[in-house]
């Protein structure tokens, strides 16, 4: 006889779900054996996350990063092999588990007794690994196996060598890895074992892009991480525009590429063509310094080179002022008509007037520029853009690239009780939230971010020659630089001025409020609540985009705890005014640790001096108990999950739902 109270407890739409999840769980024994597995994972420690912020394309550094896990791997093997093995020792295995494939080449043509060399290293590899491997169920550690050495490496990792017999096995195991030639790639495979079970988890806070040379090697890197979420930079969303089709946005890409001479990650990773803009530029401008790509110790070119470069920015520099002059004119609703700087050059006098002064300009020789008409593209200039367009919009890697950013990434993310975001929420001088009106629509703090998040996705893709797609790479734009956005936070972006006008305080690009109140507790609770946090004791903002400037006495924490910048400092530019390589964050179930770094030297020195990036490691919050992953949210999901088992168990109790073999 059916249970009529769990016939009231179970409604109609209930019972169809119920009916679905006991194809999965088809009788009682199943469903209660899914019930006892998912409540003893909530007893699990919760998984280690990674932070990390703003690698602007400094590939080696970030990579580095990614492989020592912020410093983790060298603490955990200080842990295991404390007074087993010597300070050198230890160096050396954290490298070949950096870089095993670069550091075993090395290391075997110095050792006497190959063989024996092989099985010291496995066991000790085996040992991390087992010790990484234990806050995990079974069943999650096999799924992060290699598939060639999926069953030894498991065998391995269950081994009690305290049973003699067992302890034979497994040594013969070994020794056979060693005979049939296996143990490099077996060392490879469990080393990035190793890394991906230190690290459950990676958050990059925004800006893989920017003056860096390979921001397509750290992409490609990303592409195969186990899990990884991306908070959008002002840069990335840059990226997106130009991957878009957005002519401002290109220009703006290009003449970054060129201003940091890098222009390789253009033509030689992306495959975008720029002869027609070298030609066109070469047949148009003349040489001028003041385009010059920067340089410095790392980044040298020759003279030949930095004069096409500087015909070649000049040309696009022309082209982006006025595309972003249109952009100004047919959205009003960004109020950034103080950025229309064309129409405000005096060319018989070669000067500008901003802000009722009058500035000399570095260069007034611009002769595609209309002084009645001056946001309207040359003939020649439009067939310029036409090809580059073509070129970004149908360069297989950066579209791949693009497509995973966008597959990955968001504007914000909640996660655990913090709040990732790389830039700002825009605030106006009295705390309060600013106000944006879009589509006669206003928006503020929360709904901000998810409607900017909902165009940035529009402006890629949406139907191509539509009102809706222009607008949203018109609106990839803004979020790059345009006033107050809330990926940058600027008042506006100086790039005219930088270049044109030799007054630096015209150069100053004023902050929005936000990081003014962002050191205010009341203000990141007010935060909180906004975006729905009804118990924010214990939670964060974790902030991108600004490095913080150690020299300057500045402090990643802020705000009474409640707010840490982690900006990581990657580009060797922001090196002399931060004192520091950055920060990197981890948060695993003793609570939050910062990591503060050092400059990278380099992976060659890394490989044969054993030296990592010096990287202090400062317990910023400690828990009261360990964390496990009930206190995640994976763990409110499984909670979820166990409640529609019990349901379901019940029902099948009940004679609701018949069971089935």
């Amino acid at each position: 006889m059916v249970d009529t109270s769990i016939e009231i407890e179970i409604n109609n739409e209930k019972l169809r779900y119920l009916k679905l999840l006991s194809n999965s769980f088809p009788n009682i024994q199943r469903t209660s054996t899914e019930i006892i597995n998912l409540q003893a994972i909530l007893e699990l420690p919760k998984g280690t996350e990674h932070f990390v912020s703003d690698p602007h394309g400094e590939a080696e550094a970030f990579l580095h990063i990614l492989n020592n896990c912020s410093g983790n791997i060298h603490n955990k093997l200080n842990i295991l092999f404390k007074n087993k093995l010597t300070e050198e020792e230890i160096a050396n295995l954290s490298t070949l588990i950096y870089y095993p494939e670069r550091k075993m080449k090395k290391v075997l043509k110095e050792v006497y007794d190959k063989d024996q060399w092989f099985q010291d290293t496995l066991l000790k590899l085996i040992d991390l690994c087992k010790m990484c491997a234990s806050k995990y169920t079974r069943s999650k550690v096999r799924k992060a196996l290699p598939k060639d050495f999926e069953y030894i490496i498991d065998e391995l990792l269950h081994a009690d060598l305290n049973q003699k017999d067992k302890k034979l096995y497994y040594q013969k195991i070994i020794q056979s890895i060693i005979d049939v030639d296996r143990a490099p790639a077996f060392i490879i495979a469990i080393c990035d074992l190793i890394k991906r079970l230190v690290m459950d988890s990676l958050h990059v806070v925004g800006d893989l892009f920017d003056r860096g040379a390979h921001p397509d090697v750290i992409i490609d890197r990303l592409m195969t991480h186990h899990s990884v979420d991306i908070q959008w930079g002002n840069h990335d969303c840059l990226w997106m525009g130009a991957a878009s089709g957005s002519g401002a946005c290109i220009a703006n890409v290009l003449n970054n590429a060129m201003k940091y001479n890098i222009l390789d990650v253009i033509e030689d990773s992306y495959g975008i063509n720029l002869l027609p803009l070298a030609i066109f530029a070469q047949e148009t401008y003349n040489v001028n310094p003041i385009y010059y790509p920067k340089s410095d110790e790392n980044n040298d070119f020759s003279l030949k080179r930095a004069k096409l470069i500087s015909q070649m920015r000049k040309a696009i520099n022309v082209i982006m002022f006025k595309m972003e002059g249109k952009i100004i004119k047919r959205r009003p609703e960004f109020q950034m008509e103080d950025r229309l700087l064309l129409e405000k050059i005096d060319y018989k006098n070669k000067t500008i007037e901003i802000d009722d002064k009058i500035y000399p300009l570095k260069d007034t020789d611009f002769p595609t520029i209309n002084p009645d008409d001056p946001y309207t593209l040359s003939t020649e200039e439009g067939l310029v853009m036409e090809q580059l367009m073509h070129s970004f919009t149908n360069s297989v890697k950066l579209q791949d690239h693009i497509k995973f950013i966008y597959s990955k990434g968001s504007i914000y993310k909640v996660v655990n009780g913090n709040l990732l975001f790389h830039g700002n929420i825009p605030l106006n001088d009295d705390g309060s939230f600013q106000r944006f009106v879009f589509d006669s629509i206003e928006y503020y703090g929360k709904n901000l971010l998810d409607y900017c998040d909902m165009i940035a996705r529009q402006g890629y893709y949406g139907i191509v020659n539509t009102e809706e797609k222009k607008y949203g790479e018109d609106f990839l734009w803004w979020l790059w630089g345009g006033k107050d956005s809330p990926t940058c936070g600027r008042k506006k972006i100086t790039t005219f001025e930088r270049v044109l006008i030799e007054d630096e305080q015209t150069h100053k690009e004023p902050k929005n409020s936000y990081y003014k109140y962002q050191y205010d507790e009341d203000t990141c609770n007010k935060i909180f609540e906004e975006f729905g946090f009804t118990d924010f004791k214990y939670s964060h903002i974790i902030n991108g985009h600004m490095p913080v400037a150690v020299k300057k006495g500045e402090s990643p924490i802020r705000a009474n705890g409640k707010l840490i910048a982690i900006d990581g400092g990657f580009c060797k530019a922001y090196h002399h005014s931060t004192g520091i390589a950055g920060y990197t964050m981890f948060f695993n179930s003793w609570g939050i640790r910062l990591a503060e770094h050092e400059p990278f030297q380099g992976i060659e020195y890394v490989i044969k001096e054993n030296k990592d990036i010096i990287s202090t490691t400062v317990v910023y919050e400690s828990t009261h108990k360990r964390l496990t992953v009930g206190d995640t949210d994976i763990g409110k999901e499984l909670r979820n999950q166990i409640d529609d088992l019990m349901l379901l168990l019940k029902a099948y109790r009940s004679g609701l739902i018949v069971e089935r073999k």
